[in-house]
């Protein structure tokens, strides 16, 4: 029997969105199992965990639906915060310490901690935002770090094997988050905008200068900088769709960038109502609904079905699902208390599946499938973001 604190029937997704104007309801077309998702998956994740040995760890969780259970298949202790992570050629993955950390570290595809590469020996004195992805040829790795003294955003380009530094380029703004690569191999970098005191505080906010920034992948050029109208929404997380057969067909075919935001109004009310999602087609920069689904706070983004997007909206404790076919519109996927880290169960235009982390467990969404839920194994607050392997 299905919790009803998780994945919501589709009677209570449809209240859901009489109470919500323009946020549709999802429509299940049946309970047949897709064929593009296996029913075992290994993820490379970040938790807290309070019982037993307390603390942050990384490490990797597999999800086995025909067993219903997820187990915690290893865990490595980590001094601070994990946030991003990088899943690798192989089967292993990389780790990045959130800010203010100053850590990054290697593990194979059992878990096992193969490298650690610790900043306090790197003379610049920068912290690690928490993101990494890698250069189109796989040889660096680049991460999102801040000047703690500025508040100014810069990108540390990073030897792939050694994880050492070996050059570092402006961001041209403050708090840079996720960073992606587009198609042409260029950086497409989110700064947040967000400066902070100590202790990780917010501070400022009426100086908030949140961007979306275009980089050359060898010399760090800036090659364009994209700004929203409203400059208290932060941009956060990325996540580039994948256009299906039949937008393809139509001359639709253009990956979009969608970008997870994070409202900062100083009035509640306005901060609840803003939106959620901004996208980005290599030239414009625009949030394409103004549909309130979310209390103004995405927590992580993924590829979704028909070219489009799904937004954990952690806040709401609901996930939304957007398309190109209908921008305007966002449509309620789900429902899970703390719904934030996503993750597509496949890559490229095959990807129609999501995983989605939560306070209780992993729920599971396919637009042809029935949803499911499976709980953790024990007490863990798993982070914003996690990778299938």
């Amino acid at each position: 029997m299905m919790n009803k604190r998780c994945f919501l029937e589709q009677a209570s997704v449809a209240l859901a969105a009489s109470l919500m104007p323009g946020l549709a309801a999802a429509q299940m077309s049946g309970l047949a199992e897709s064929t593009d998702s296996p029913p075992v998956f290994v993820l490379a994740a970040a938790w807290r965990s309070s019982v037993g040995v307390p603390g942050d760890f990384v490490g990797l969780l597999r999800a086995d639906w025909a067993a219903g259970l997820v187990e915690v298949k290893a865990a490595v202790s980590v001094p601070t915060r994990a946030h991003g992570l990088l899943a690798e050629p192989g089967g292993g993955f990389v780790a990045v310490a959130s800010r203010p950390g100053k850590w990054l570290l290697r593990c194979d595809p059992r878990g096992q901690v193969v490298q650690w590469h610790r900043m306090d020996s790197e003379a610049e004195g920068r912290s690690l935002d928490g993101h990494v992805c890698a250069s189109a040829d796989g040889e660096w790795l680049y991460t999102a770090e801040t000047n703690p003294q500025s508040g100014q955003g810069w990108i540390g380009v990073r030897e792939r094997r050694s994880l050492r530094k070996v050059a570092e380029w402006r961001t041209h703004g403050a708090e840079p988050h996720q960073l992606l690569l587009d198609a042409s191999g260029a950086l497409v970098v989110a700064n947040g905008g967000i400066l902070r005191a100590e202790g990780d505080k917010k501070r400022d906010l009426h100086l908030m200068d949140s961007s979306l920034v275009r980089l050359n992948p060898t010399t760090g050029e800036r090659l364009g900088q994209w700004r929203l109208k409203d400059s208290r929404l932060s941009l956060r997380h990325l996540a580039w769709s994948h256009p299906d057969a039949t937008g393809a067909a139509q001359g639709q075919g253009k990956p979009l960038l969608g970008i997870a935001l994070q409202a900062e109004h100083d009035d509640l009310m306005q901060r609840r109502a803003a939106t959620v999602l901004a996208v980005w087609d290599g030239e414009k920069l625009l949030t394409p609904t103004a549909v309130a689904a979310g209390s103004g706070y995405a927590g992580d983004i993924a590829a979704g079905p028909e070219g489009g997007f799904v937004i954990s909206c952690q806040r709401a404790n609901m996930a939304v699902q957007w398309r190109p076919a209908a921008p305007a519109d966002l449509i309620a996927v789900a429902q899970l208390q703390d719904v934030c880290a996503l993750s597509p169960t496949q890559t490229g235009p095959q990807s129609q599946g999501v995983l989605l982390g939560a306070a209780r467990g992993v729920g599971r969404w396919h637009p042809t499938m029935a949803p499911g839920f499976l709980k953790w194994p024990g007490a863990m607050v798993l982070d914003n973001h996690w990778v299938v392997l």
